[in-house]
């Protein structure tokens, strides 16, 4: 069975596809090793036997380090498609650096040397394979995908599924997340009891806790009866966390004792509630980098990771956007009671369109699509894209900078959902707001901070993480 070649530029890819015909078979990775040559773990080595590792001092990491001017997730070195291992800063705090570089994302040679702290690590090949499986389905449950990408997830999913085990799925808004838990519960031997949505980012503060674990009748105002939490009403079934990285950093260790003991205490009530529940969570957001940054707590990470999926967003499986949009429009077309089809140009079209919603923009896209067509076959011509995704952050930025106290609600972007237009607006208004309080301040980070009333780490984080460097301590 003959293996696509590598990119031009690498002559030793961390990743070959072995196809049979034109379809994928398997992938074959190159194992790696990463070994510590200085510092406080000198001698300490990793084997590099899956796609992506990471390194820090937490034990959510591979690689676990006792340098203590490392962060707590560093850097991570994964095998990139462009058949070569890339390593990546991950957002810490004093830098990785290539000899006198500090890079964010580099790609690596066999024996490229790079710093974290105090260590000094190697990269180096060795001539063992690993065999990572492709599923021989294009689908799992109603998740769509042939590329090697989706195939590959398809594999794992296959195998954790009837299991136990508790599963995190990470990735864009949009891009399936949910889809994958409902999969994951309908393919185990929970499937006829309870799956159990919480979005962790739509619930206010003060209520999340009685959402989750419940509450007796009188335990606050307003608690005019028992109620029982989410985590009772999915016993025997599978409870879903959305947006877990929204939850709140002091609800955390409650949640931590939930999966660690499987019983639940409701709001007011003394007696412990013993629950059989298979627990997966999704967010968008990065939780190393929130580990990190003291938001998230490392442990309840720890144990929600078991398996990592972490879902790619559409621009990056362009070859599944036909099979995505036929599969949509024949829904659209079997609820009318039409067959209805994609002119070429409208294919093109959608596969060469960048996808900033990922799958839901594409069936937003597609329904609109098929009320706009005048016959049963979709032309170019009846597609719409919102060419100017960036257009509600730009007009909330410029609300929250003119500062006259009012709230102005941006135009919606089409393809975004709620929680995704949310978190635009209030990108723009952090960024606004920062920017605003280090002009006041010359960019002092004490002054700054005081006024703020954050702690100086807090918002050097946030001024990190939205490229806000223009600082000084004095």
């Amino acid at each position: 069975m003959p293996t696509r070649p590598p990119a031009p530029f690498d002559d030793d890819p961390a990743l070959t596809t072995v196809f049979d015909g034109v379809r994928p078979t398997v992938r074959h990775l190159r194992k790696s090793k990463l070994v510590v040559t200085t510092g406080p773990d000198a001698g300490k080595e990793l084997e590099i036997g899956k796609p992506r590792v990471s390194g820090g001092r937490s034990i959510i990491n591979d690689l676990v380090l006792s340098d203590k001017a490392v962060s707590g997730a560093h850097f991570e070195v994964a095998a990139a498609e462009d058949g070569g291992y890339h390593l990546r800063d991950l957002g810490s705090t004093n830098g990785v650096y290539v000899g006198d570089l500090r890079i964010q994302d580099v790609h690596l040679k066999p024996g490229t040397v790079f710093r974290i702290g105090h260590s000094d690590i190697r990269f180096q090949r060795t001539d063992e394979i690993v065999e990572i499986t492709l599923s021989k389905r294009d689908s799992f449950e109603q998740v769509i995908g042939s590329s090697v990408a989706m195939r590959e997830i398809f594999a794992t999913l296959e195998k954790v599924a009837p299991s136990e085990l508790t599963v995190l799925v990470t990735g864009e808004t949009g891009t399936g997340k949910e889809m994958i838990a409902r999969g994951i519960h309908q393919t185990s031997p929970r499937a006829h009891k309870p799956f159990v949505v919480l979005d962790c980012g739509a619930i206010p503060k003060d209520l999340i806790e009685s959402t989750l674990f419940g509450h007796e009748k009188g335990s606050f105002t307003g608690a005019v009866g028992q109620h029982h939490g989410c985590f009772e009403q999915a016993h025997g079934g599978t409870i879903f966390l959305d947006e877990i990285g929204e939850l709140d950093i002091n609800l955390q260790p409650k949640l931590l004792r939930v999966l660690e003991n499987r019983e639940v205490k409701r709001v007011g009530g003394d007696r412990t509630i013993k629950i059989d529940v298979r627990v997966v969570a999704a967010t968008n957001r990065d939780l190393r980098q929130m580990v990190n940054q003291g938001t998230f707590r490392e442990d309840l990470y720890f144990r929600l990771s078991v398996i990592h999926v972490e879902l790619p967003p559409l621009r990056e499986r362009r070859d599944d956007v036909p099979a995505l949009a036929e599969t949509f429009l024949r829904e659209i077309g079997g609820r009318r009671g039409l067959t209805m089809s994609f002119a070429p140009d409208a294919v093109a079209a959608l596969t060469a369109h960048n996808w900033p919603g990922n799958v839901r923009e594409l069936k937003n896209v597609v329904e609109r699509a098929a009320s706009l067509a005048d016959g049963p076959s979709v032309r170019r011509a009846d597609l719409f894209f919102n060419r100017d995704s960036g257009a509600p952050m730009r007009a909330a930025a410029a609300a929250a900078a003119g500062g006259d106290g009012g709230v102005m609600m941006p135009p919606m972007a089409p393809g975004l959902d709620f929680k995704e237009a949310k978190q635009r607006v209030v990108d723009a208004f952090e960024v606004a707001y920062l920017k605003a309080l280090l002009e006041r301040h010359e960019g002092n980070i004490t002054r700054s901070a005081q006024e703020a009333g954050l702690t100086r780490y807090h918002l050097r984080e946030l001024l990190k993480r939205h490229g806000l460097t223009n600082v000084r301590d004095d």
